[in-house]
């Protein structure tokens, strides 16, 4: 019993003298913090954090987010006002392309066809009989003009040897004229070898036929299908209710096909073009999804100030319209550039520098000859070379030849 306690209590000597020694290695180490802060204070030498310059790729890193959005949202309204006598959907049925949806009352517009269709027969009816009777009229108006030209070139050459007096010939002459007048007033009617009465009557069956195929279109525009395959997501029609021309009564959406609709800044735009692929994750489903930029816009929308860009998603399963979903795009920007933080560049007077600090901690101001940038760099075209090391805070306190401390936080080698 006295080895078991005596086992017990030197376990927790050790333990208790192995917190007091971390206890002490905390207390140094803060303690030479402090001391170096301390010394760095009184030196009057500013504390800096560096960059060491390196050449590497310069992304750009764009966030995109946006609703999900559906192949097409197609409002179905009538053409003409009209009483409803049939609704074959509910909300969420899904439809077929062709497939009829709301049925209006046709039985006035039925009668008028029939009796447009009464009309054309008796158009058509018309313009025959005018047809044989032109014919029948034409052939009696040659006969009888040849019959009298022939009567009256025989009497001409009668009275030139004075076998007939002038009276008679005169008389005969009158016949060949009259006869003559009624031949040409047939033979005038010819138009493209169609008379202009015949023509006429058959003018009248066509318009009457026209005016049968466009109530039949009339007919056919009371009824009203599905213009492509999805599910109705909106009704306001029942059985009697009038439907008035051009008032929404179904709404069909297609989420065969889903899109992600974005707003960006011209920035971002510029960086962006159509073919790019990327990963987009919907919130609400708590996934992500393979898609691709199919567009974006060539100018900006006045009202947002944006640019608006559209993701195509593929392989996606049923998706709802409408949900929050964003996507992250990394583009290389340049390859293999030197660059440096943006907050190591200042700028005076249009032109920028930086400080770049030597082995021995000096400071030295530079110019320095920007390129392209993202968020988080900029590219050094020329004035630094990889291996230069610059300041990347307290610049206002550095001048030229001044020595520096380095914060030890900020060096990167």
């Amino acid at each position: 019993m006295r080895h078991r306690f005596g086992k017990l209590n030197r376990r927790k000597l050790f333990l208790f003298g192995g917190l007091i020694c971390l206890c002490l290695a905390g207390i140094l180490y803060f303690s030479q913090n402090a001391r170096k802060s301390q010394v760095a204070k009184e030196s009057g030498r500013p504390q800096v954090q560096t960059y060491t310059v390196e050449k590497g790729d310069m992304l750009r890193h764009i966030s995109l987010s946006g609703q999900t959005t559906a192949d097409a949202a197609v409002a179905i309204a009538p053409k003409y006002t009209g009483r409803i006598v049939e609704v074959y959907v509910k909300l969420g049925d899904r439809v077929k392309a062709g497939d009829i949806l709301l049925r209006q009352d046709t039985k006035d517009l039925e009668l008028s066809i029939k009796q447009n269709q009464a009309a054309s027969r008796q158009a058509r009816a018309d313009a025959l009989e005018t047809e044989s009777t032109y014919g029948a009229n034409f052939l009696k108006a040659q006969n009888d003009f040849a019959v009298k030209k022939a009567k009256y070139d025989r009497n001409l050459y009668l009275f030139s040897i004075g076998a007939i007096s002038q009276e008679t010939l005169d008389e005969i002459q009158q016949e060949y004229v009259t006869s003559k007048s009624s031949y040409d007033t047939l033979l005038n009617q010819v138009t493209d070898e169609t008379p202009a009465s015949i023509e006429s009557k058959r003018a009248a069956v066509e318009k009457n036929e026209y005016g049968t195929l466009a109530l039949e279109k009339q007919l056919d525009d009371l009824i009203l299908r599905a213009p492509r395959d999805g599910i109705i997501s909106y009704r306001a029609a029942e059985v009697g209710a009038m439907a008035t021309a051009g008032t929404k009564v179904l709404e069909l959406i297609d989420n065969s096909q889903m899109y992600i609709d974005c707003q960006v800044s011209e920035n971002d735009a510029a960086a962006l073009e159509p073919g790019l692929e990327l990963s987009a994750s919907v919130d609400a489903l708590g996934n992500s999804y393979p898609g691709k930029i199919i567009f974006v816009s060539p100018s900006m929308e006045d009202t947002a100030k944006t640019y608006k860009v559209r993701i195509e998603l593929t392989k996606v399963p049923a998706m709802k319209a409408g949900m929050f979903a964003r996507a992250q795009l990394d583009m290389l920007l340049k390859p293999a550039i030197l660059s440096v933080p943006q907050a190591a560049i200042l700028q005076k007077n249009g032109q920028a520098y930086v400080f770049v600090l030597d082995a021995d901690h000096m400071a030295k101001r530079k110019k320095v000859q920007l390129g392209v940038s993202n968020d988080e760099a900029v590219e050094i075209v020329d004035g630094l070379s990889a291996g230069d090391i610059v300041a990347l805070s307290n610049q206002e306190k550095l001048k030229d030849d001044m020595q520096v401390d380095f914060a030890e936080a900020g060096v990167k080698s």
